[in-house]
């Protein structure tokens, strides 16, 4: 994919993001868009506590292989099990492609250990498509501790 193109994609996880305010608090509303041979397949925001995060809500919404299949994610896949299974292991197991994050997590149970996650499993990496709008809407919901 080209940057342009990237960006277009994540421009629409970004739009997704904003839908998932305020029944996503308190986690942070996130959007995730999925992407095969150039067409977006599934879409996903975060649902409220205990429902799927956004990448798993487009995941849910999809019917079909994930091979080749390019995630956009407008924060890192978390790492961790809480209400919901862990994202990022999530979409190792199913064999994504490739990942898109535009801002890497700042809550310290996260902070870069989903991208090790999806590294270790082979999937492609790509950072701070979009970052700093990303930011400017996400960090007030974010965990800083």
């Amino acid at each position: 994919m080209t940057v342009i193109t990237d960006e277009m994609f994540m421009r629409q996880a970004l739009t997704l993001s904003k839908r998932a305010l305020p029944h996503c608090r308190p986690n942070p509303p996130v959007g995730c868009v999925l992407v095969k041979n150039g067409n977006i397949i599934s879409e996903g925001f975060t649902q409220p506590p205990g429902e799927h995060h956004a990448e798993a809500h487009a995941i849910a919404n999809y019917q079909g292989s994930f091979e080749g299949v390019t995630a956009y994610v407008t924060l890192e896949p978390c790492s961790f099990v809480g209400r919901t299974p862990s994202c990022a292991n999530t979409l190792a197991q199913l064999g994504v492609k490739r990942v898109v994050v535009a801002l890497i997590d700042s809550d310290p149970r996260n902070n870069g250990a989903g991208l090790n996650i999806l590294t270790e499993a082979g999937v492609e990496i790509s950072t701070g498509i979009l970052q700093q709008e990303v930011a400017d809407f996400i960090t007030p919901y974010l965990i800083n501790k």
